[in-house]
């Protein structure tokens, strides 16, 4: 069994959001190593340039200034280098309009950030450690949006 950290990004512009995440991904029997931005621009500009190793896991918020998660899931998917990152959305909105866009531009999970520190936990736990590289290519709306 590896002992290599997972390498997971967080993409949010809020400050608190950001610290309630690390804290419960801190929490969680799984090493990982966060690496956070406060948009999409940011985390663009990280994985096309000096970026060693892609993230195994991007969680990317949508409501954010400079480059907004919409645009930057429909950039990294048209990006044939980044096009297989898996992403998931996690956003407070719970738009069926913001939900569907999302699915239709190829995120592969969309997640409503919980208010719960415990529900977050368990959110966080059960997304980082799902074995994405088996994960079914055909994406099922039914499964997409994640409830706990």
């Amino acid at each position: 069994m590896s002992t290599k950290p997972m390498k997971v990004v967080l993409v949010d512009d809020d400050e608190d959001d950001r610290m309630f995440f690390a804290d419960a991904l801190q929490e969680i029997e799984l090493k990982t190593d966060l690496q956070e931005f406060h948009n999409g621009q940011e985390l663009l500009d990280f994985l096309t340039g000096d970026c060693e190793e892609f993230p195994q896991l991007i969680f990317l918020d949508l409501n954010m200034p400079v480059m907004d998660g919409f645009e930057c899931l429909k950039k990294i998917r048209s990006n044939p280098k980044l096009e297989n990152l898996v992403v998931a959305i996690y956003s407070t909105s719970s738009s069926e309009r913001d939900i569907e866009e999302t699915f239709v531009n190829g995120a592969n999970i969309y997640i409503n950030k919980p208010n719960k520190f415990e529900e977050l936990k368990k959110t966080i736990a059960q997304v980082v450690k799902r074995n994405w590289q088996y994960e079914e290519n055909e994406l099922d709306k039914g499964n997409f949006l994640f409830r706990i």
